[in-house]
């Protein structure tokens, strides 16, 4: 059976150029619960305004009463385009498909069980990832395994990062070991080389995805999370991370470069901590989005990332409400590539 490697596709880094953006507008009150939800409607409207002036962004409603609405809200941005598909919730990186790039456009289309059966309630996403796919016209690789968009990150030469906590995890893939499940990436992403880091963390319910701890800049740069506070339980984890990337090597056989950006102070919630992280930035065309927690740390992120992306605006972007649904700005975005 023909994979999308062995086809020419790969999956492009994201600074890429991008023909769009897809979003899930936020409705589910069990995710935002009380006036939590209007505050992350804000949230939405500035990603919209920041992304929409250098490239499509394509919002995900359930009807044209719901279209209606967010029209309001997002105003008179430009390149705005809305489609009828039901979702449960926001998180399409994780349940939408994943483009490739040959030469055309393609899909991976992952199984989607809500983070290792975590939410039955949410596993209807599943079909609106199908739904997504289908709206596209593209064609689409079905591998038939359990995976994550947020769980894989690229420098779209080859190269890619993921944690062992999430890919590993037997409530993803019962019985499918390390080797099958590289393998797997490589044929569907167009990937030589996997650097496998240990695990994500603390209050991260999708087992460690890695747009939370390291993510690509660059062909060999990376910009990993550190935890300065040794009392902190992340700091052990993201140490044991920042050594396997310093020992890593891209597809070339060449050693990575590694930046570094504090943790945000503690964030927590009724239930326990929030996954706050400045590393689940988005890289739009014009414009990189961080996430910000009303921090010290929130400033020294903006300017180490935007440093790391030239001819970029780092916008920060304020995620203390959008972080109580246990995910911030990639985890809510999914890029569309340029047929460019």
């Amino acid at each position: 059976m023909s994979t999308p490697a062995s086809l020419g596709y790969r999956m492009p880094a994201e600074w890429e150029k991008h023909r769009g953006t897809w979003l899930s507008w936020p409705k589910d009150k069990d995710t935002f619960p009380g006036e939590i939800l209007p505050s992350v409607e804000e949230t939405y409207s500035k990603m919209v305004t920041a992304l929409s002036g250098g490239e499509e962004v394509h919002i995900l409603v359930d009807d044209g009463k719901a279209e209606a609405r967010v029209r309001k809200l997002v105003g008179k941005a430009d390149q705005v385009a809305f489609h009828h598909i039901r979702t449960v919730d926001v998180w399409v990186r994780d349940y939408g498909p994943t483009y490739v790039r040959g030469k055309n456009s393609a899909l991976v289309k992952w199984v989607f069980n809500a983070w290792g059966n975590k939410y039955d309630d949410l596993k209807p996403d599943d079909a609106s990832g199908e739904a997504i796919a289908d709206s596209t016209g593209l064609r689409v690789f079905r591998p038939g395994v359990v995976m994550e968009g947020g769980s894989i990150d690229t420098n779209g030469r080859g190269t890619l990062l993921t944690t062992e906590q999430c890919i590993l995890n037997p409530n993803r893939n019962p019985g499918f070991g390390k080797e099958r499940l590289a393998r797997i990436l490589g044929d569907s992403l167009g990937a030589s080389q996997i650097v496998w880091l240990r695990e994500g963390i603390e209050g991260d319910d999708t087992d460690g995805h890695v747009d939370d701890i390291a993510r690509f800049v660059g062909p060999r740069k990376v910009i990993a999370a550190v935890e300065p506070d040794r009392g902190d339980p992340n700091s052990r984890v993201l140490e044991t991370n920042l050594k396997l990337l310093h020992a890593a090597a891209d597809q070339d056989g060449k050693p990575l470069e590694v930046a570094e950006v504090a943790m945000p102070e503690r964030t927590s919630a009724a239930d326990g901590r929030l996954p706050a992280s400045h590393i689940n930035f988005y890289i739009g065309n014009e414009a990189v989005l961080v996430p910000t927690f009303g921090g010290r740390s929130d400033f020294q992120a903006i300017r180490t990332i935007e440093e790391a992306l030239p001819g970029r605006e780092a916008v920060g972007i304020d995620c203390r409400a959008l972080v109580f649904g246990l995910g911030t700005l990639h985890c809510v975005t999914q890029q569309i590539p340029s047929d460019d």
